[in-house]
């Protein structure tokens, strides 16, 4: 990103200064398609994942499920049946948009061959992953998911897949998305994705399963109630999402706020909502466990003592609001 900032040259243009922009763009294409096992694929820049949501799916009247993050459903029709497991049904894989794993949930799907869309924002970088063998015609993946910069994503593209640019004029990126690219942005996103690539050959992602496992396993010893969505389930390593009868999720966020936690209840793109979590309700959940699930992330640089200070810091509020709800 620093490199970016120095150049000073529009990607488009033909002379010395462009020529150097173009190149250090480029160079992130192949990073970004290397690390998503994409060689091969076209790898178009957008804003983020949503933009690229939009990109593949306007205008295709594809099938998807409830699970799907809103800038997938806000395209699809709702039609796809979950199973209480998280699993997709799919029958018509190639009308179909199916995720790689849930935002909020963690769980990860056996995705069928010939899927139309796959989003792979929330595994990219985090599981195994190549486009190369996903048998999907697009996917979309985000920078900010990787330890990137926000405001940087990209759909990857199977050659021969017809996409038409939703943003016209200068034709950039392929003729698919129009608009000077976010070279600094863009720069960002390829050196992350080199990053994620190599942190995840490390077996970096399975110690924070590891730790993540260590927090579910505390608080369910404390609380045997908690209901920990998934747990049998191939999940995320970084994602915890639980439920806790009669307390609600958007209660926990603040008083585990006020404790020095940042979480959230519901996927961190629409958590300003107030409102029982979509994807929960499809998975079977009625409205008020939907309304009473948590969702912990983590990272490569949580430590153990870290979650166990939150799970310490959650089992007393939990405490509490049993204390209340008794009168006492």
């Amino acid at each position: 990103m620093l490199a970016a900032m120095d150049l000073v040259g529009n990607p488009s243009s033909v002379h010395a200064e462009g020529r150097a922009a173009k190149a250090l763009l480029e160079r992130a294409r192949r990073q970004v398609a290397a690390a998503a096992g994409a060689e091969g694929a076209d790898v178009i820049f957008t804003s983020g994942a949503t933009e690229a949501a939009a990109l593949a799916l306007a205008g295709r009247d594809l099938a998807c499920a409830g699970i799907e993050h809103d800038a997938v459903r806000a395209w699809c029709r709702e039609a796809l049946a979950v199973e209480p497991s998280g699993q997709v049904r799919v029958e018509s894989s190639e009308a179909a948009a199916v995720q790689v794993a849930n935002s909020e949930t963690g769980i990860v799907q056996d995705l069928p061959e010939g899927l139309a869309l796959t989003d792979a924002t929330q595994a990219f970088g985090k599981l195994p992953f190549a486009f190369n063998w996903s048998g999907a015609d697009m996917a979309m993946i985000s920078a900010h998911k990787i330890g990137g910069p926000k405001g940087v994503g990209a759909l990857i593209v199977r050659r021969g897949t017809e996409v038409h640019a939703r943003i016209l004029g200068g034709g950039q990126e392929m003729g698919r998305r129009s608009g000077t690219e976010n070279l600094i942005g863009i720069a960002g996103f390829g050196a992350a994705a080199e990053a994620a690539a190599r942190d995840l050959a490390e077996g970096r992602w399975e110690k924070v399963a590891a730790i993540r496992n260590v927090l579910e396993k505390t608080i369910a010893e404390s609380v045997k109630e908690t209901i920990f969505v998934g747990k049998d389930a191939n999940r995320l390593p970084n994602t915890s999402c639980f439920i806790t009868p009669g307390w609600k999720g958007e209660t926990q966020v603040m008083v585990m706020d006020l404790a020095g936690f940042a979480v959230s209840a519901g996927s961190a793109c629409s958590s300003g909502k107030v409102r029982a979590s979509h994807g929960l309700r499809a998975m079977g959940f009625d409205e008020a466990a939907a309304a009473s699930a948590l969702r912990v992330s983590i990272g490569p640089t949580t430590r153990e003592d870290e979650v166990l200070r939150f799970a310490e810091a959650w089992i007393a509020e939990h405490e509490r609001f049993r204390a209340r709800a008794r009168g006492g």
